[in-house]
């Protein structure tokens, strides 16, 4: 594994409609949901390693700690960045923010672990 602190990803998104509170069901506004939110950063997280693992290799989210600061409505661009900043043996810490022209529109860390995928998916099925 060649995992050290600083590796980063970023990715715009542009809120859609079915990005809402609305639509997912985690509220009634058409704003940009939480669980879209933590699912575009744990995207970013996965980037930044990508490369960096062994070949069958793959990382899973086991925490997650966000703060959800600044509403964005539909057509909002928004840059979730996500930078390594621990390695503890097979556990992975990564700070995110999240924002948009204006403002920080979220914050937070989220912690994967690194696994062996087939191994990972064969326990599944038992």
């Amino acid at each position: 594994m060649t995992l050290t602190p600083g590796l980063r990803a970023q990715l715009l998104i542009m809120v859609e409609r079915e990005d809402t509170a609305a639509v997912v069901g985690s509220g009634d506004v058409p704003v940009l949901a939480t669980p879209r939110l933590l699912a575009f950063a744990e995207q970013a997280t996965v980037r930044a390693v990508t490369g960096a693992l062994e070949p069958g290799q793959t990382s899973v989210g086991t925490k997650v700690v966000l703060e959800h600061l600044a509403a964005s409505p539909v057509g909002t661009h928004v840059e979730i960045a996500a930078e390594l900043t621990e390695v503890d043996g097979r556990r992975l810490v990564f700070a995110f923010t999240a924002a948009d022209r204006h403002t920080t529109v979220a914050t937070g860390t989220i912690e994967r672990v690194v696994v062996d995928r087939e191994r990972f998916i064969a326990r599944l099925s038992r």
